[in-house]
Order: structure tokens, then C-alpha cells, then sequence
């Protein structure tokens, strides 16, 4: 197929078809990345952890497991556990314009099972986001078997 091109007629400007995909990809990026930072704001609300001097740690075997369990408590909420499953999210023998698995499912979590799973379904003319809230590995609405496969790959 020969993509079409961008034309000046009488009535204007006309922009060809893949322009207009890389711009709704862009915005769909754009609502994609909006969603992670409003379902992430409540974690950075906490308070700063000021820089310690060395000074300040504890001396004795009891005081340093104590810290050391302290940021391994911090470390579990930190958002490590990332997987990403590319995919055609059309049936691409009947329409050979769409294809290339440029759908893609995002799982975003911590070693609870709490964070995000985002997913852009890119179709010929348009690509849309969703976002997902996740908690202790599971969702309160439907997940597509993709972002199923990447909250399992994500959790290991």
C-alpha cells in the first residue's frame, strides 16, 4: 500500500495518514504518561528522606539491623517490577495495514503487587490508552489477557 501524501488544495491543508498516526501516538504517550503520574503522585506526597551523615548511624549491631530493615521496608515500595508485552491487537491476515505489534501492554509495580499496568491499542487511524490501578497483583476491572501476561511476567 502506498501511503498517501500530504496534498494543498483549494480548501486547504491535508495531512497525510502518517502524520496523523505519529501525532494520535504522541498524544496517546502523552495520556498514557499523564495517568502514570496521577496514579504515582501518592507516593512521592511522603516526606523527603534528608541525607543521613555517617555521624548519625547507629554504632551497635542492634541499631544497624534496625536500619537495614527500615530500607528494606522503603525498598519494597519502590516500583521494581516492570514488564512490557508488544502485540497485534487486530486480526492482521484480513487487514494487512495494521500489524508490526505496535499495541503494547505496560505492568509497573512494587513487591506488593501495587502500582499500574498501561495499554495502547494502535489501530490503522487511531491508537487509545488505558491505564489500570493494580493492587496485590490484581484489578478491580477486566484485564485483557496481554496486560494479564504482563502483570504475571512482571511479577516473575
Amino acid at each position: 500500500m502506498v501511503p498517501r501524501q500530504a496534498t494543498v488544495s483549494g480548501r486547504g491543508f491535508t495531512p497525510s495518514l502518517g502524520r496523523v498516526n505519529t501525532a494520535l501516538s504522541v498524544l496517546a504517550l502523552l495520556a498514557a504518561l499523564t495517568a502514570l503520574g496521577l496514579q504515582l503522585a501518592p507516593r512521592f506526597r511522603r516526606t523527603a528522606v534528608e541525607v543521613v551523615d555517617a555521624s548519625d548511624l547507629p554504632e551497635d549491631a542492634l541499631g544497624l539491623r534496625h536500619e537495614v530493615a527500615a530500607l528494606r521496608a522503603e525498598a519494597a515500595s519502590a516500583l521494581k517490577h516492570l514488564a512490557v508485552v508488544r502485540y497485534d491487537a487486530f486480526d492482521t491476515a484480513s487487514d494487512r495495514s495494521v500489524g508490526g505489534q505496535l499495541s503494547w501492554s505496560l505492568a509497573i509495580l512494587d513487591d506488593h503487587g501495587d502500582g499500574t499496568v498501561i495499554t495502547s491499542i494502535h489501530g490503522r487511524t487511531e491508537a487509545r490508552t488505558y491505564a489500570k490501578s493494580i493492587a496485590a497483583w490484581r484489578c478491580e476491572q477486566p484485564l485483557s489477557p496481554e496486560e494479564a501476561d504482563a502483570v504475571s511476567h512482571a511479577r516473575g
